[in-house]
């Protein structure tokens, strides 16, 4: 994960993936909250990482970091937004001395702190600030936590080498078919950078293996959403606040307010109002809604019982101090208690939906792909009735508001029965569809 916060680039990156360049400087600029000078220094930063991530040209790489923010049907396999991730947004000095690392570290030898260190130094401007042995061991810790480096074996002083032991092993048609499982699993189960990150690597490994790109990429996804691995940047602050039972303090932007992001102020003379509001709260969940590709964070207290917060909106995110764990087991016990019933995170009052499902039409011993799905999905709901015709499904969750799409989801194939509200609101929404598509 990145060693240090890149809130803004989220947030703009999502913005000129979502609209497809369809904003101005102007527009994008107050739609973040920032001025057109930062939106324009932010885009040059973008383009100058993405053209250390890409084998081309320099006249090509302006143009190919353009052409990607265009959405193309037909080739998502490639997940734009990961590049921060693969990036590290780390500083410029930071990201020299671990690319020398990495580069010695790539013969297949094992070094020192010391040899590691010589070789940081050397060649470095006279008048820079040369590295010291306490930063290059932080280096080593951080590349050991990525998972990019291990400590071989042996006494004092500890010497390192690179972590891929996996693609060395592996013959090729090996090599392909982990590459295969790995890009599945990353495009069609619940999303995580690690796994773009290996398919990523083992995609990089085949290409040096002089493998066509045709064959490396035989799949294509068409369900695929952008933006959900940028909200995972959270997951490691949120996650280890968790662990440690330590309230965070973030600025929260709504799915409603004007703009997504707001800058530090650095300056009191230029200091200007934002539109986030500050938020304290304690994370006892996290919840991710894999039909819309969005992450939720759940709290809860005594006083304002359970806070939502959608994870996209959530800047500045920072640790604070921590509770006793009874106080946490507590507030997570009446969490749990209020969502036990919750399609998702919803704390309506408990209704029961009762549902018509109607099985396909077809002759022979065809699968009923639509009871597969509702056994697949339908959570804690049961099937109460059976015919050869239609069966009933039943279910009791807090309110109707999230199951609603499921429902919506099946078209013609799915009646509601109970309650009433939800049917008549139903009717009417395929009232309005059904004006729509009215001949003039």
């Amino acid at each position: 994960m990145a060693k240090e916060s890149f809130d803004k680039e989220i947030q703009f990156l999502r913005m000129l993936v979502l609209t497809s360049g369809a904003y101005s400087r102007q527009q994008f600029a107050e739609r973040l909250g920032i001025s057109v000078h930062t939106f324009d220094k932010t885009l040059k930063k973008l383009k100058e990482v993405a053209a250390t991530l890409q084998e081309q040209p320099p006249e090509a790489q302006a143009q190919g970091f353009t052409d990607a923010l265009r959405f193309n049907y037909y080739e998502s396999a490639d997940p734009l937004l990961l590049f921060l991730f693969q990036a590290k947004s780390l500083k410029e000095s930071e990201s020299l001395r671990i690319s020398r690392i990495l580069a010695a570290l790539n013969g297949g030898q094992e070094l020192a702190i010391k040899d590691l260190l010589d070789i940081c130094c050397s060649g470095l401007d006279p008048e820079s600030t040369f590295p010291d042995e306490k930063t290059i061991r932080g280096d080593l810790k951080y590349l050991q936590e990525v998972g990019a480096i291990v400590r071989g074996a042996g006494p004092r002083p500890y010497r390192y080498r690179l972590n891929n032991d996996l693609v060395k092993q592996l013959t090729g048609e090996e090599l392909m078919d982990l590459f295969d499982f790995v890009d599945i699993m990353a495009n069609t189960q619940l999303p995580s950078v690690q796994g773009y990150l290996l398919r990523n690597s083992l995609k990089k490994e085949l290409l040096r293996q002089d493998v066509e790109k045709q064959a490396i990429e035989p799949f294509l996804y068409k369900y695929h959403y952008y933006s959900r691995i940028l909200d995972e940047a959270h997951l490691s602050t949120l996650l280890a606040a968790i662990k440690s039972r330590s309230k965070v303090q973030f600025l929260y932007f709504s799915p409603k307010a004007d703009t997504s992001y707001a800058a530090k102020s650095t300056n009191p003379l230029f200091e200007r109002d934002s539109s986030g509001r500050p938020e304290t709260a304690l994370p006892l969940k996290i919840v991710y809604d894999h039909q819309y590709g969005r992450w939720y964070l759940l709290t809860h207290s005594k006083h304002l019982g359970i806070r939502k917060y959608r994870m996209e909106g959530m800047t500045q995110i920072e640790e604070g101090e921590a509770v006793t764990e009874e106080l946490f087991l507590a507030e997570q016990s009446a969490l749990e208690q209020q969502i036990a019933t919750s399609w998702l995170i919803d704390t309506g009052r408990p209704v029961t939906v009762r549902a018509k499902f109607l099985n396909p039409q077809r002759s022979g011993s065809a699968r009923n792909f639509v009871k597969e799905r509702v056994l697949l999905q339908g959570q804690w709901g049961v099937i109460t009735e059976e015919d050869p015709h239609f069966f009933i499904y039943e279910i009791t969750v807090n309110g109707t508001t999230e199951i609603k799409p499921w429902l919506r989801s099946f078209g013609s194939s799915c009646e509601v029965l109970a309650p009433r509200q939800l049917r008549q609101e139903l009717i009417a929404e395929w009232k309005e569809i059904l004006d729509y598509y009215e001949p003039f």
